[in-house]
């Protein structure tokens, strides 16, 4: 009966924006806070985000439970701590503050990982209010209420908040994603003051582009299509600010790139060729000869950097002069530009990756609960699993969604071209944005690493698409796409 009450009211009195944050903050809660505890279990990777952190793995038997089991503890360093950073990461701020919170509330000597899944999901909860804001105000509530529903259906959904649960980078490229999409619509509708708007723009943009390596084309992409904001006030003062932004955030993507740490480079160099290049390469050993390689490293064909016993070291200084130095992105790009029949089929292979929100490999729960080794769950997970199951997975649905999309979009922008509204230029100007982010991440996994963890890498590209999705829903049901709208015409 409370229960019943509270809804009722909530709906009475409450905007979407509200009742859509609170759903997604309690199902979310549920999910990650209330046994069996949801999280996603270690694939290799904590190593390099950890240690120089601060942090340990304690659990005895860490190494079994690779891939299967979540882990939600894990040892604070007490003495001085030698491991410098693997590699530069925003990520580490939410790490080190979810330390510090821990530290205060619960152990010094201890890590429970949801002192951070509790940090990120503020956040989140926040990202989605002003999303939901941003698509629902000033329209009827019917309306509105009926959006705020598929947010929750889409945000709540556990592929994405399992994410929280662990040390991946993942939920800083969701979160941060959906704010600068929030905040860049609600500059669109002049909702809120556009000096904070702007700052929770650039921020979030700034630790995206830092989160991961393969997000250093992020700030090039918004600093570019983010001009038009330099243009929806005439002061010159925002003017000065918004270039000053822009330009810093071009120079952040820059340097992203150029401080990924040889070690890395190396691995992903490896894979684009061995699990790219040559992967469907007819005859790999002319193949080799086009890029200056001796052909008997066509043996290396199909391998990973990982493997334990190989026919030559991966580290040795014979594969660095003779494999690793005869070629680079711009080499690579070349070859499936001349090769389109290869770049068809690592798109294809992409597309069928690009659409599954969680990896197949990683277990969500404790090993203390006893369920199978990679057990996924099932709870809220309604959308992830309707989206593997139907989206079709080839390229050029990809293609023809983008065309779909932008042409809906086009009738408003060239309106607002015409009428000289850079505001009403920007909500295409956004989906453009998100597009080109997520194409980056398909492009980018593809020539820099080949076909190597491709589901995880092209988590970026399964939420752009989400979002615009989204946003192209919410507009159908709000009436918002052509020009006959009153805010197009303004």
């Amino acid at each position: 009966m409370f229960v019943r009450t509270v809804s009722r009211n909530l709906l009475r009195f409450g905007t979407p924006a509200v009742v859509a944050a609170l759903g997604v903050l309690i199902i979310t809660i549920l999910a990650l806070f209330v046994p069996p505890f949801i999280g996603m279990a270690d694939n290799g990777d904590y190593f390099r985000i950890i240690y120089s952190n601060g942090l340990y793995f304690s659990a005895p038997d860490y190494d079994q439970q690779y891939l299967g089991y979540f882990v939600k503890e894990y040892g604070i360093f007490q003495y001085f701590n030698e491991n410098s950073a693997s590699l530069f990461s925003s990520q580490s701020l939410f790490i080190r503050m979810a330390i510090a919170v821990n530290q205060w509330f619960y152990s010094n000597l201890w890590f429970d990982i949801r002192f951070q899944a509790a940090i990120y999901l503020l956040l989140y909860v926040g990202a989605v209010y002003l999303l939901v804001e941003a698509l629902t105000w000033k329209l009827p509530r019917k309306r509105g209420f009926i959006i705020a529903a598929l947010a929750i259906f889409l945000f709540a959904d556990t592929g994405y908040t399992a994410y929280f649960n662990s040390f991946f980078g993942e939920s800083i490229v969701w979160i941060m994603t959906l704010l600068v999409f929030a905040s860049g619509l609600l500059l669109w509708r002049k909702r809120y003051n556009d000096y904070v708007l702007l700052a929770i723009f650039v921020i979030s943009a700034l630790i995206l582009t830092t989160s991961k390596q393969q997000n250093a084309p992020v700030g090039l992409i918004v600093a570019v299509l983010g001009v038009v904001l330099v243009f929806i006030r005439k002061e010159k003062k925002f003017r000065l600010i918004t270039w000053t932004a822009l330009i810093s955030l071009f120079a952040v993507g820059v340097g992203t790139y150029v401080l990924i740490p040889k070690e890395f480079v190396n691995i992903n160099k490896y894979h684009a060729m061995t699990r790219g290049v040559l992967l469907y390469s007819e005859d790999p050993e002319a193949t080799l000869k086009g890029f200056g390689i001796d052909r008997q490293y066509a043996v290396l064909n199909g391998t990973i950097h990982y493997l334990p016993y190989t026919t030559v070291d991966v580290d040795s200084q014979l594969l660095e002069d003779n494999f690793y130095s005869k070629y680079g992105f711009g080499s690579i790009l070349t070859h499936y530009i001349t090769h389109p029949d290869q770049a068809v089929k690592m798109l294809n292979m992409a597309a069928r990756n690009g659409f599954t929100i969680r990896p197949p490999a990683m277990g969500n729960f404790e090993k203390s609960e006893g369920r199978e080794f990679g057990e996924h769950t099932t709870f809220f997970s309604g959308y992830s699993l309707m989206k593997d199951a139907l989206a079709p997975k080839t390229f050029g649905f990809v293609v023809i969604w983008m065309a779909v999309v932008i042409g809906f979009y086009m009738p408003t922008f060239v309106q607002a071209v015409k009428a000289r509204n850079a505001r009403q230029q920007l909500r295409l100007g956004l989906v453009l944005m998100l597009m080109l982010m997520g194409l980056s991440g398909v492009l980018v996994s593809i020539i820099g690493a080949g076909d190597a963890d491709l589901a995880k890498h092209l988590f970026h590209f399964t939420a752009t698409f989400d979002l615009v999705t989204f946003l192209l829903v919410a507009d159908l049901i709000g009436k918002r796409l052509w020009g006959n709208q009153d805010e197009a015409a303004a």
